[in-house]
C-alpha cells in the first residue's frame, strides 16, 4: 500500500531547522493494521498526515500502490484524499448543525450518484457503526463515543482503501475505547481495509498487526 524511502519533513522554527520526521524507510502492506506509537513531538502525526497527502515531505519518496505522490498535482492530491484515504481524528470535526446522517453524506457530495444513493450508503454506514437509531441526531445530542462512530462512518463514506486514525480513542474512557478499536479491527479483518493508527495507548497498540515506534522523528527498530 505505502512505500516510504528516506522520507524527511523539515520545518523552519525561529530560524532553525526542525526535523519532524527524518530518514523514514517503511513499507505498509495492503490489509495491514499498522500502529504508530511514540512520545509527544516524536513525529507520529506528521507521518500520518504525510501518508494522507496533507503534508508533502521535504525530501524522499512516498509511493502509494506503486505511484509516487510527488507527481500528483494539488487537484489529484485532493482526489486521493477524498477517494483513497479516510481520516478519523481525535477531535471528530463533525459539522454541528448537520445531523449524523448528513455529516456522513458530506464527503459524498462530489461523487457520482443520486441523492438517494448517497443517503442509502450513509444509512448503511451508520447501521454498521451501531447508530441506526441516531441518524437524525445533531452532534451535541450524541455522546462522545457516538460522535466518534459518526466520524468513522464519515471516513468510510467514499469507500477508501485505507483508514488513517490519529488518536481515535484519545477522548474516550476505556470501555468506549474498546468499542472504537473493535470497529477499526473489524474494518481491517472483515473488509481488508488498511488501517494506520497513531496512539499513545498501550491497549490500542495491541490491536496492530504491525507496530512502529517513533523517537525524535526516527523509526526505532
Amino acid at each position: 500500500m505505502f512505500a516510504l524511502e528516506n522520507i524527511t519533513k523539515t520545518y523552519q522554527r525561529r530560524g532553525e531547522k526542525v526535523h519532524a520526521i527524518h530518514g523514514i524507510n517503511l513499507k505498509i502492506d495492503q490489509g495491514s493494521f499498522a500502529v504508530v506509537t511514540g512520545g509527544s513531538g516524536s513525529g507520529k502525526t506528521t507521518l500520518l498526515l504525510t501518508l494522507g497527502g496533507i503534508i508533502r515531505p521535504t525530501s524522499g519518496s512516498l509511493t502509494v500502490k506503486g505511484v509516487s505522490l510527488s507527481t500528483y498535482s494539488a487537484n489529484r492530491l485532493a482526489e486521493y484524499r477524498s477517494r483513497t484515504v479516510g481520516f478519523v481524528l481525535q477531535t471528530f470535526n463533525l459539522i454541528p448543525y448537520l445531523t449524523a446522517l448528513e455529516n456522513v453524506m458530506v464527503p459524498m457530495m462530489l461523487r457520482n450518484g443520486t441523492l438517494g444513493e448517497r443517503r442509502d450508503r450513509a444509512v448503511r454506514l451508520l447501521n454498521q457503526t451501531g447508530l441506526s437509531d441516531r441518524q437524525g441526531f445533531l452532534p451535541r445530542e450524541l455522546s462522545i463515543g457516538q460522535q466518534q462512530r459518526v466520524a468513522i462512518a464519515r471516513a468510510l463514506a467514499n469507500n477508501p482503501d485505507v483508514v488513517l486514525a490519529d488518536e481515535p480513542t484519545g477522548n474516550l474512557d476505556p470501555a468506549l475505547s474498546l468499542e472504537i478499536l473493535n470497529i477499526l479491527k473489524d474494518l481491517n479483518e472483515k473488509e481488508r481495509r488498511t488501517v494506520v493508527m497513531v496512539t499513545h495507548s498501550p491497549m490500542a497498540a495491541e490491536y496492530g498487526t504491525m507496530r512502529l515506534h517513533l523517537k525524535d522523528g526516527r523509526l526505532e527498530s
